[in-house]
């Protein structure tokens, strides 16, 4: 396994793979990544992997600076994983002195997480493009756990004609259904156990849905209903929404819908959603 910081040191690398797999990480991995990993060495020839915290995609009073970073795990895991290339370059090789260039997505970015955190995709769309520019990846791997993140990531290569397929793989959970997320250490057991309202949430709305409940209104008063019900949660947000468009849905029509929360527990913000086929 090849660790590289360089933009420059990394193209040279590249040259020598063919087709290339690339999971692009914040780091700090857990097994929803490293089934990330699997998928794409099994449908590519290589595969890379990106440690970045991307300082763009944080708000000015979010948790950059204590989002939690451990290197030399990350890697022990990669190397056991059998990943071909790593990419881990500093702040200032993604970011020049000087940078003021963005990738800014409309529509899609501006409800749910949009809301809550207003330039979040535009640092998020800003960094994937790069790296797909710098690493020239054949498939990119990302988990169905941050949904709108995946829809804007789609539309960006749609619209800018980006040579790079996109694949997004199932949430990978714990047992009793919490999404795994590098968040989940900042909770305590206490908090941790609470944590689960967004899996049950998301689960008895699924169920409705399966037993023909087709109004978007009843599905988020559903889910609204139980999370009010955990006195640690605090819901940001709750949504039946399109699945492309991420408009609410009045009725949840041939496309399906996408159920989507926000849920704070303690000072951790938690995301999850389900998708209706």
């Amino acid at each position: 396994m090849e660790v590289i910081h360089t933009i420059s040191a990394f193209r040279q690398a590249r040259a020598q793979q063919g087709q290339l797999g690339l999971v692009p990480t914040m780091g700090y991995l857990h097994a929803g990544h490293l089934s990330l990993v699997e998928c794409a060495g099994s449908e590519c020839t290589a595969v890379a992997v990106s440690i970045f915290v991307n300082p763009t995609q944080f708000g000015p009073n979010e948790d950059f600076a204590d989002y939690p970073r451990d290197l030399e795990r990350d890697l022990n895991l990669l190397r056991t994983a059998g990943v071909d290339l790593v990419f881990v370059p500093d702040v200032a090789e993604i970011y020049p002195e000087g940078f003021s260039s963005a990738i800014e997505v409309t529509g899609v970015t501006e409800m749910l997480e949009g809301v809550a955190r207003p330039s979040h995709f535009r640092g998020v769309a800003t960094v994937v493009g790069k790296l797909f520019n710098i690493i020239q990846p054949t498939c990119a791997y990302f988990g169905q756990k941050d949904a709108q993140q995946a829809v804007v990531i789609r539309k960006m290569v749609r619209d800018l004609n980006m040579p790079v397929e996109v694949i997004v793989a199932p949430t990978v959970r714990e047992p009793d259904g919490l999404a795994l997320s590098s968040r989940n250490w900042y909770l305590t057991p206490t908090e941790r156990e609470a944590a689960t309202v967004l899996h049950r949430a998301l689960t008895h709305a699924q169920q409705q849905y399966t037993a023909g409940v087709r109004d978007g209104a009843a599905l988020r008063a559903t889910m609204r209903a139980i999370l009010d019900a955990e006195p640690l949660a605090r819901t940001e947000y709750v949504s039946a929404a399109d699945p492309l468009t991420l408009r609410e849905l009045d009725q949840v029509g041939e496309r399906g819908a996408l159920l989507s929360m926000a849920v704070r527990i303690g000072k951790t913000r938690l995301i999850d959603n389900v998708i209706l086929k």
